[in-house]
C-alpha cells in the first residue's frame, strides 16, 4: 500500500498564492504519474495537472499559466504551486498516483487538503 499525504492547504485572498506538496510512502519514480485533482462542493473531482514518471506534465485550461506542478524524487514528494489564485480556486485539493507494477500495484489517492480562496 501507498500512502498519499498532502499538506499546504489554507485560507488565502484572492491573487495570493499556495504551494502544496504530496509526500508519498515510496519512490515517486516507481510510479508511471502523479496528479492533482480538485473538488469543490456539489461538483465532481476534476484533473488540475499531472505530471508523467518521465515529466510530461499536463493542466487543466482554467490553471494553466497559474499553477506548476513539480517534484523531489529526493523527498518523495510532488508539488503544486498556485498563483494568482482566484474564489474558483476554492476546493479541496487530493493527489494521486499511479504505480504500474510491483506488490504496491495500483491507483492510490491522498486525503485532501482544503484551499479557501477570499474575494
Amino acid at each position: 500500500q501507498v500512502q498519499l499525504v498532502e499538506s499546504g492547504g489554507g485560507l488565502v485572498q484572492a491573487g495570493g498564492s499556495l504551494t502544496l506538496s504530496c509526500t508519498a510512502s515510496e519512490n515517486i519514480l516507481r510510479f508511471s504519474a502523479m496528479g492533482w485533482y480538485r473538488q469543490a462542493p456539489g461538483k465532481q473531482r476534476e484533473l488540475v495537472t499531472s505530471i508523467t514518471a518521465r515529466g510530461t506534465t499536463n493542466y487543466a485550461d482554467s490553471v494553466k499559466g497559474r499553477f506548476t506542478i513539480s517534484r523531489d524524487s529526493a523527498k518523495n514528494t510532488m508539488y503544486l504551486q498556485m498563483n494568482n489564485l482566484k474564489p474558483e480556486d476554492t476546493a479541496g485539493y487530493y493527489c494521486d498516483a499511479e504505480v504500474p507494477w510491483g506488490p504496491s500495484r495500483g491507483h492510490y489517492w491522498g486525503q485532501g487538503t482544503q484551499v479557501t480562496v477570499s474575494s
